[in-house]
């Protein structure tokens, strides 16, 4: 697509931005005009001949892509990534993967079950039609049997009772989240809700920050439309504000680190880093004083492990191969550390948001990851080093 301007100078590609809500994709956009303004036109929003799409995720056009001769399209998700980032689909995932490939539960998994709330129906029409349309989305089977058998198995096996954590399926920013060690008190909570849950085996020996805060770890993954996988050497810690309490599962700031929960309920947010917010680079020092381990020789190479075997797993499900169009995305891969370096993976979300910190440096590299193989640019103005490596 080659536009002239009121210059009558050539710009080669357009692109449109209707994800108004992501601050990523606002500061790639704003790369774009910016530093590439030889390559690249930023077109109306509603316009229907574009190179590069930044859509909200799912309100993505994917079936109307493609189909304009000459006219190769790109966008920022993949159609069916779902199925990684929301908490039951993703649990279903790894199971049919099991299935498939017998093997023992990966370590770096928690033990987890699916539960559906018994009366979901009901309980979604109360709480409106957000929640029913949610409701349909629900992953099933139901493992509440298998849950309750496997808690009986552990507390005979350890003597003691086993901690679990119940999470929602869609849930964020800490809400729909519950710890107990009685599996049917956790039950019964769910079955009062509108949607699916997770119930994972709880994490009691995290590893932990000065003042015995726990912590997790977001990295940024980039899925480029090829299938290459690349990860962002800068992440970051979103710390506790409190102090680590095994024995109080009701001490919401002390089990979860979710900035909004802390910000809304800790008096001491910020007390120990600003926004509670920790650097690769200033977790790695403290890493070195407490374990004379670095996160490069013991963390990182367990996270990129993971990151490639979770997105080869739904590789021939999601890829756009033979398509006529081409995807690419930024996923956030969210890890907890135990107090015996092992990495455990958390959560995926498909459309995260970064540190502002990191911003700038993120957007650029989307760039000049995802974006300039593509459509080439007629010069590397504003490129720099690129943070992401191909793992």
């Amino acid at each position: 697509m080659k536009k002239r301007d009121k210059n009558n100078s050539i710009r080669m590609y357009g692109f449109v931005n209707r994800d108004i809500k992501s601050s990523v994709y606002k500061a790639v956009s704003k790369f774009l005009v910016e530093n590439c303004d030889e390559d690249w036109r930023k077109m109306p929003a509603n316009s229907a001949s574009f190179n590069l799409m930044f859509g909200e995720r799912n309100k993505l056009p994917f079936g109307r892509l493609g189909h304009e001769p000459g006219l190769f399209q790109l966008v920022n998700y993949y159609r069916g990534s779902d199925m990684i980032c929301r908490k039951t689909a993703m649990i279903r995932v790894f199971k049919e993967e099991l299935k498939r490939r017998p093997g023992m539960f990966p370590k770096w998994l928690p033990m987890s079950f699916i539960i559906c709330p018994k009366k979901i129906s009901e309980n979604a029409k109360q709480m409106g039609e957000a929640s029913v349309a949610a409701m349909r989305k629900v992953a099933r089977p139901d493992d509440r049997q298998e849950l309750v058998e496997t808690d009986a198995a552990l507390v005979q096996q350890e003597k003691k009772r086993i901690v679990w954590i119940a999470k929602s399926a869609a849930g964020a920013k800490g809400e729909g989240i519950k710890i107990s060690q009685d599996v049917d008190e956790l039950i019964a909570f769910i079955d009062t809700q509108a949607q699916g849950f997770i119930v994972q085996k709880y994490i009691l020996n995290p590893f932990l920050l000065d003042g015995d805060r726990k912590f997790d770890i977001r990295c940024w993954v980039l899925l480029d439309s090829n299938y290459n996988v690349y990860f962002f050497k800068e992440g970051v810690l979103r710390t506790a504000s409190e102090s680590y309490k095994p024995e109080n599962y009701n001490d919401v700031t002390s089990h979860l680190t979710n900035h909004c929960l802390q910000k809304e309920l800790s008096a001491n947010f910020g007390e120990y880093e600003t926004g509670n917010e920790l650097f690769f680079d200033e977790f790695n020092s403290y890493l070195k004083k407490k374990t004379r381990m670095t996160m490069d020789n013991t963390i990182i190479p367990q996270i990129k492990e993971i990151i490639k075997k979770v997105l080869l797993m739904i590789k021939d499900r999601i890829s756009t191969n033979m398509l006529g169009y081409g995807s690419f995305q930024l996923f956030g891969f969210d890890f907890l550390l135990d107090s015996q370096l092992q990495v455990h993976l958390i959560e995926i979300n498909g459309a995260p948001a970064c540190a502002q910190k990191l911003l700038p440096d993120l957007a650029r590299c989307i760039v000049q990851t995802a974006i300039d193989p593509i459509f080439k640019p007629k010069s590397a103005k504003g490129r720099g080093d690129n943070w992401f490596s191909k793992i």
